[in-house]
């Protein structure tokens, strides 16, 4: 197949890259670079530096005959969306609405959207499943939930298919290669650098954390399965902040102390999702244990940071 992947320089959309070439399919990336990496851009992979945001830039979606759109590209920190909503709003929402014109306009079949576990809010009804009603604490969140909307009505209206998946906390080598990133970024950080951890609360907040090489095959998995449907992309597992910092500590070997800090807005207490519905319509369950997957990630940041 001929894919477009938006903010393919980036963490997620760089491994799925890989991916989709080692299938066979051609792969054009677009990003701006903002948070992305040219080092992550597969060399047998097209590149168009460009923002979304700027309908002109997809101007080449008109006449690229392109298949499946992965729409990767995002604003992704919960507290940055707090700080500024508008800027939040202007590249998850403008970008997508530009990118959806010119996906309608071009004739492509599909889009296959990452969303996020942060558009249900602080919901004790765990493990969450796709039925639960969306009640988001940050504008991170509404704007997903949001883009879920706009491509169900662009279904319904102009009959552009779609696949959305709502990801846990995904980690892995190459995030946050500009500052972006979750807690297991700024922890292996942390430590390739030798500091001590910090948390912000008391520590018990748990997350699904979910390894971005099981996020990629769910990525790919959809390609061709779930059309209209929403799925869960998680492991199904809640592990504390606290168990997750010593564990990082043990694997890592470096004699660090934990520190704590004061609760952040937006920030959920208990999250862990349902995988049954990704199981069931994808054929789709996550394969990399969590010390495995830290593991890697630990190992790749103390690489780097040299």
């Amino acid at each position: 197949m001929n894919i477009l992947i938006t903010g393919g320089a980036g963490f997620i959309g760089s491994h799925l890259a890989d991916a989709l070439l080692a299938e066979g399919h051609s792969v054009t990336i677009i990003d701006n670079l903002s948070t992305g990496s040219k080092a992550f851009i597969p060399s047998k992979a097209r590149f168009i530096e460009a923002d979304i945001r700027c309908r002109e830039s997809l101007q080449f979606l008109g006449q690229g005959h392109f298949d499946v759109i992965y729409h990767e590209a995002a604003q992704t920190m919960v507290p940055s969306s707090i700080k500024d909503p508008y800027h939040d709003a202007d590249e998850n929402i403008m970008g997508l609405l530009s990118l959806l014109e010119a996906a309608r306009q071009g004739g492509v079949k599909k889009i296959i959207f990452s969303s996020s576990a942060a558009i249900y809010g602080d919901n004790s009804a765990l493990p969450l499943t796709e039925e639960v009603p969306p009640h988001p604490l940050s504008f991170y969140g509404l704007t997903k939930w949001m883009t879920e909307n706009y491509l169900e009505l662009y279904h319904q209206l102009y009959g552009l298919d779609y696949a959305i998946l709502r990801y846990s906390n995904v980690y892995g080598p190459r995030q946050g290669a500009h500052g972006e990133g979750g807690v297991i970024y700024i922890f292996a950080k942390q430590l390739a650098e030798g500091k001590d951890l910090t948390i912000f609360g008391d520590g018990r907040q748990t997350r699904d954390f979910i390894n971005v090489h099981d996020v990629v095959s769910a990525n790919v998995a959809a390609l061709t399965k779930g059309n209209g449907s929403i799925c869960n992309v998680s492991t199904g597992s809640e592990v504390s902040l606290n168990t997750l910092a010593r564990k990082m500590i043990q694997l890592s070997g470096k004699p660090v102390k934990i520190h704590y800090g004061p609760v952040r807005p937006g920030d959920i207490y208990r999250s862990f999702l349902s995988r049954q519905k990704a199981e069931h319509l994808l054929g789709w369950a996550p394969q990399t244990s969590l010390d495995e997957g830290l593991s890697e990630t630990i190992a790749f940041f103390s690489r780097t940071m040299q």
